[in-house]
């Protein structure tokens, strides 16, 4: 009996239900078109937008909303571009706005982005914490994007975060994950006592193994933008990440072989034929 490798790939985050592991972001295309269609190609129906950073009409004139089926996908507005508590709650707020506007569902969450420096684009944790508890008490359903620190990770967690994302490396890097031993002791964090609270690889990915890799971690998804949006060939890598989020959750799930020193013979050793004794 065939297996449909896709069965138990959706991911519950707060009161949002996703098919796709994978999220996307809208940024850096070289046309809305081509990111239309990168989008239909990763499968993912969540898709992110710097509600700061965007331009919603390009020079062309053309509006990004007219590029993306809004009742097809779940937008998650995002506070990209932020680098005070103050700023990244004044955005999130006006990206509620927007997609209350035109009645999308993701109207009631945000991706926390409060940036520390232009240089690194690491996360200021600081003043990532103030405006989690500022967004959380405001209503909205958080996804913080965080270090891979297991304390900050579990302090944001503490303040109502509905997902905390570690960076697998720098934004836009493609580094892919630099510290997997991090990640694991940040899921161990945040899993203790809910195991089914969502843990998102967010930035660093630029390639379909270093998705395979992260979501091998047992990480609930992967978030990611450059990675397909940079690449030669944006469709062709859509298509790879797409299937690299769901090998990687599926080897997750099955399960490897322990890493050993030395071979073991994968056939039988009773029955092997001999030489007839003389």
């Amino acid at each position: 009996m065939a297996i449909d490798l896709r069965a138990d790939s959706s991911l519950t985050i707060g009161t949002h239900t996703l098919s796709s592991r994978l999220i996307v972001g809208t940024g850096k295309y070289a046309s809305y078109a081509l990111m239309a269609e990168a989008l239909e190609r990763s499968g993912t129906d969540c898709i992110t937008v710097a509600v700061r950073r965007e331009r919603l009409i390009d020079a062309a004139g053309n509006n990004l909303l007219d590029f993306i089926d809004t009742d097809r996908y779940t937008l998650l507005p995002n506070t990209a571009g932020c680098f005070t508590a103050e700023d990244a709650v004044r955005v999130a707020r006006l990206g509620r706005e927007i997609l209350e506007g035109i009645e999308n569902p993701g109207a009631d969450w945000v991706k926390l982005e409060v940036l520390s420096d232009t240089r690194t684009l690491l996360p200021d944790p600081v003043a990532t914490l103030e405006a989690t508890e500022q967004l959380v008490a405001d209503g909205f359903q958080v996804l913080c994007y965080s270090t891979d620190d297991p304390v900050i990770a579990r302090r944001l967690k503490q303040a109502g975060a509905t997902s905390v994302m570690p960076a697998g490396s720098p934004i836009g890097s493609g580094q892919g994950v630099l510290n997997p031993n991090n990640i694991r002791i940040c899921m161990e964090y945040l899993k203790e006592g809910d195991q089914d609270y969502p843990v998102i690889i967010d930035a660093g990915v630029g390639t379909a193994s270093d998705v395979v890799i992260a979501m091998e971690l047992g990480v609930d998804g992967v978030l990611l933008n450059t990675g397909i949006a940079h690449a030669r060939d944006p469709l062709r890598m859509a298509d790879a990440m797409r299937h690299a989020v769901e090998a990687g959750h599926q080897a997750y799930q099955a399960g490897r072989i322990p890493r050993k020193l030395y071979a073991t013979a994968s056939s039988p050793e009773e029955g092997t034929i001999t030489a007839k004794p003389r």
